[in-house]
Formats: structure tokens, sequence, C-alpha cells
């Protein structure tokens, strides 16, 4: 699980090909400080697991699944991305809940600049525009973001100085790519609200009998026999 406050700017140090999956090689100092086999660190919003790592790089396979529904099919040595290790258990929650499990990807449609922030407009796939609402949140390559204005193809941000620094929204332009994850939680609720939420097992009470209990009573004695 992740926040979705971006820990440092990585890159891509090489890329293999494989028949239906790519294996990446990763540069990041701060996120394989104490890395192992097996632990999972976010690269632009997709949660990817540590194969191997040495020194400051670490190599990460990615199956095709997520190369179809995300943009790292499109990285290539050199490329710039953001990278986080899963939050501890009682940590701060700076962003909000983000599994790093992306739902689609958007494309930079447009950059207002102001002398204090940037306003970046991105297009939202239909199929998941009824997920986000102003000012709610969503992870736009493994950012935690509040979105500014909500339409029906397309949501602004607001960046401020230390994002654009600091992260890759800095250096996208018009028609690049990226990574979107919508609130988890509005998921949920829409899956409860379309299936009515089911109707929970009463549970048995407790120390309930297995079986009826015999009859104290002595039977009742057939026509004919002496009471």
């Amino acid at each position: 699980m992740f926040t979705g406050i971006v820990e440092e700017l990585g890159e891509i140090t090489a890329v293999e090909n494989l028949d239906d999956a790519c294996r990446f090689r990763l540069r990041g100092p701060v996120v394989t400080e104490g890395a192992r086999h097996g632990d999972s660190i976010a690269v632009n919003g997709v949660c990817l697991t540590v194969v191997d790592h040495e020194g400051d790089e670490f190599t990460a396979d990615v199956m095709a699944e997520t190369l179809k529904r995300s943009s790292l099919g499109a990285l290539t040595v050199g490329s710039r991305v953001n990278l986080e290790r899963p939050t501890a258990v009682g940590a701060r929650l700076g962003g909000h809940i983000v599994q790093g499990h992306v739902d689609g990807t958007g494309t930079v449609l447009a950059r207002t600049p102001s002398e204090h922030w940037e306003i970046v407009r991105i297009s939202l796939p239909a199929g998941l525009a009824r997920y986000v609402v102003e000012k709610g949140s969503i992870t736009v390559d493994g950012i935690s973001l509040t979105v500014v204005d909500a339409g029906a193809d397309h949501f602004t941000v607001s960046l401020i100085p230390t994002t654009l620094a600091l992260t890759t929204l800095g250096v996208k332009q018009p028609g690049d790519p990226v990574n979107l994850e919508v609130d988890i939680i509005a998921k949920y609720v829409e899956r409860l609200l379309t299936t009515g939420g089911g109707t929970p097992a009463t549970p048995a009470p407790e120390h309930a009998p297995t079986q009826a209990p015999a009859s104290t009573q002595a039977p009742a004695p057939e026509p004919g026999e002496p009471r």
C-alpha cells in the first residue's frame, strides 16, 4: 500500500524485452536503501516487485497485462520515473490510499503556468470518469493529487513548485501518457450500491445445540396397554 508521496525521481538504466513481459533496471538510491528481493516499489504508480538489487539499482519484471494497462511500455533507457516505497504501518498517511494498481492511462492535454503553480489538464477514460469528483483524490503517475475540476472526459490538477521539481509531472508535455489510479473507496462504494451489498449470513447463536434434545417425557402407551 502506498500514499502517493513520491520519494525520488529514478531513472531507467536498462530495458530487456521478453516474449510476453519486460524487465527494467532502475536507479533509485533512496528506495533501494535496505531493499530486499520480493519488496514492492511503485514505479510511476505501478506496484512492482524487486527481483534483485545491487548498489543503488534494482530490477523488476513487468507482465503483459501491466504493459497493456499502463504507460510503462513506453519507457526507454534514460526515462525518469517516480519512485515510492510502501508506507509502513503506523506511518503518517500524507496523500491517500494508493494500491499501485493502475486503472488506465490518460494523456496530458494542456499546461497553464502561473507565478506560483501550474494547472495541468489530463484526459480521462470514459470508464473512470464516474470515480473522479471535484476536490477528490486521484493518482497520476504515482502522485497523490487533488482534483481541481472534473469533466466528462478530462480533469485538472494544480501543481505546486515542489511537485513540478521532484516528479515527472514537471516535464510531461501535451501528448505524453500518464498512469491513472482512481480512489479505491469510490469503487467499493459503487460495488456495494450496484449489488445491494449482499445479505450477510445470520450467525448461529453461541453454544447452540447441534441437535434437538431428547424428550424427557415417557412415550404415550399403545392402545390397550395399561397406563
